[in-house]
């Protein structure tokens, strides 16, 4: 069984006709891999030390100052056996799907967890996970219809209102009146406002708009 070197990279030369693109994002999130989980798969060469597969490895080890990385020689190959190789090492790992189940489980547990790592070297960012995980969250049981509340049910809450919500404050009213919005702050500044445009939006004939604090 042939033997893992380490070899420097600019002894390693790229596959000429390589098809496969990597951006600088993935090389950024395989050279977060690299620095979580160490450099767990080498790089294939064939006897003149040209890449067969390995180039986004090879560019995040040179984004993280590397001088070496570590290689496996396949020597065996004709040359049309090593383009299809190319070729194949890419795609197939394309071919392959994700039981969405398990998946959400197990992102779960990563972000339930108290790790010393970021989550995002899954390649998953955030809000790919979050999108997982809701896509397979249980529908809440019950009929929708028997919470429409009824046309002759008294009001319970009015304008002005405001909920301590713990250290939040939760006020009903008209996000765009300024009056509301003092109300609501009482002095103090929002570190950050979410609003939901576009705006100048016609809604039940007039213009409308919206946001939150």
């Amino acid at each position: 069984m042939a033997a893992i070197e380490q070899i420097h990279i600019n002894e390693l030369t790229p596959w000429a006709r390589n098809a496969r693109t990597h951006s600088k994002k993935q090389v950024r999130q395989i050279a977060g891999s690299i620095e979580t989980f160490g450099f767990t798969n080498p790089v294939l060469i064939d006897e003149r030390r040209t890449i067969l597969a390995g180039h986004g490895r090879v560019a995040a080890a040179r984004e993280l100052g590397m001088s070496e990385v570590p290689c496996l020689r396949l020597d065996h190959m004709s040359a049309e056996e090593k383009r299809a190789y190319v070729l194949a090492d890419n795609k197939l790992a394309l071919n392959a799907g994700w039981d969405e189940d398990l998946l959400a489980v197990e992102l779960g547990a990563l972000m339930s967890a108290d790790l010393d790592f970021d989550v995002s070297v899954t390649g998953f960012s955030i809000p790919e996970i979050e999108g997982v995980l809701e896509a397979v969250a249980p529908e809440e049981p019950g009929n929708p219809d028997d919470d429409v509340m009824p046309a002759d049910a008294a009001a319970r809450v009015a304008p002005g209102d405001i909920w301590q919500l713990g250290r939040h404050r939760l006020i009903c009213g008209d996000a765009l009146d300024a009056d509301i919005v003092g109300v609501l702050m009482d002095g103090a500044e929002a570190r950050m406002v979410f609003s939901d445009p576009p705006y100048n939006v016609p809604i039940d004939g007039h213009v409308g708009n919206s946001g939150k604090i």
